[in-house]
């Protein structure tokens, strides 16, 4: 009686992995087609927003790492 295992199962180690690596590249190949890309002007805006963002939090997390430095500095004298 003939062997009823699939081409896949046949193959061995190396060749299952080879073939699950060219998969993922070219499933990961296929959605990046589908992303929407920011024009050049939209993602210079979003990086001076990110950059701004994150300048505003520097300064909100230092005010407020300074205010509790001298609270404890006059809690443990």
């Amino acid at each position: 009686m003939p062997d009823l295992r699939s081409a896949r199962q046949e193959k061995n180690f190396f060749q299952r992995t080879w073939l699950k690596i060219q998969r993922f590249f070219q499933e990961t190949i296929g959605e990046l087609r589908k992303v929407s890309w920011p024009t050049r002007r939209e993602a210079i805006r979003m990086t001076w927003i990110v950059i701004g963002v994150i300048f505003v939090m520097s300064l909100i997390l230092g005010g407020l790492d300074y205010i509790y430095t001298r609270i404890f500095a006059v809690i443990l004298g």
